[in-house]
């Protein structure tokens, strides 16, 4: 597959060859790429559930491809920072911090880890790079730099490096902020893949009415 990242690579191989979801992510501390953080935003869009479930979820996902706790909480933390966002808060980032700190102990996420994540001197120095940490940080800069849609994907751009993963890490949380209409027009229309994701936004779109 096409620019597949050599850590995902990996996991698939060991998937492949009949090791379990939740062991087959490498796990040390140089296997910290951004490969689950950037495809977890559906589960922060679809569940509707408690935080602490959301937490647990959105770390789980993480195993199969990327299993240290790095980025398992990096992933814990997007989720809801876009949960935060969808519920409308005036300081997403900051309301989704404090509740990582309040779920993470009973879930066993590793403390110095967390601290890891939430240092806010990663703000100093983010580079776009496919490093989770940086990576959900420089999506944090991209939206807080920026007030519509289309600029936090151009800025998420500009810091270069992992340019297609920081802009869709940074587009998930705009999208959430500005909603479809604040997408242009033209983006939308020439989204390559349309016709695979029509079925699937309209079957999430579903369940949403069911839930409701």
């Amino acid at each position: 597959v096409f620019d597949v990242g050599i850590q995902t690579s990996r996991a698939l191989g060991r998937l492949a060859a009949g090791v379990a979801p939740a062991q087959a992510g490498p796990a040390g501390e140089r296997d910290n790429g951004n490969g689950s953080l950037m495809r977890v935003l559906p589960l922060a869009l679809w569940h509707q559930g408690s935080d602490h479930e959301l937490v647990m979820l959105s770390s789980e996902q993480s195993l199969p491809t990327h299993g240290h706790m790095r980025s398992r909480i990096a992933c814990a933390l997007y989720c809801l920072w876009v949960r935060c966002v969808l519920a409308g808060g005036s300081h997403p980032w900051d309301e989704a911090t404090s509740r990582l700190r309040l779920i993470a102990p009973p879930l066993e996420l590793d403390p110095q880890e967390m601290e890891q994540v939430l240092d806010p001197a990663n703000a100093e120095c983010v580079q776009g790079s496919g490093y989770v940490v940086d990576s959900l940080w420089s999506a944090r800069a991209a939206v807080l730099e920026t007030s519509t849609f289309d600029a936090c994907v151009r800025r998420a751009v500009s810091l270069g490096n992992d340019t297609d993963t920081t802009a869709a890490i940074a587009g998930g949380v705009a999208g959430a902020l500005y909603g479809l209409s604040g997408i242009p027009r033209s983006w939308r229309e020439g989204l390559r893949g349309n016709d695979i994701l029509a079925p699937l936004l309209n079957g999430l779109i579903s369940h949403h009415s069911i839930r409701r």
